[in-house]
């Protein structure tokens, strides 16, 4: 079937995008897109940053429960 995105590819989707929304309004596209992968890339990082939180916590709540147990 042969590359998806091979340069002919792209060049006939990109034909049928400036047919289909006009010049005028891809910039107004493409900012939202941009925004869009923005707003996901910093979702993806806050639960990234929060699970490394818990796993931290977690490992730290254990490493004192050990050593008290060890103490005593």
């Amino acid at each position: 079937m042969g590359d998806l995105f091979a340069p002919q590819h792209l060049i006939l989707i990109l034909v049928i995008v400036v047919f289909l929304f006009g010049g005028k309004k891809i910039p107004e596209l493409m900012r939202g897109l941009g925004k869009g992968i923005r707003e996901f890339k910093d979702a993806k990082d806050n639960v990234k940053r929060e699970i490394e939180e818990h796993i931290n916590e977690d490992s730290s709540t254990k490493s004192t429960s050990t050593n008290s147990t060890s103490n005593n």
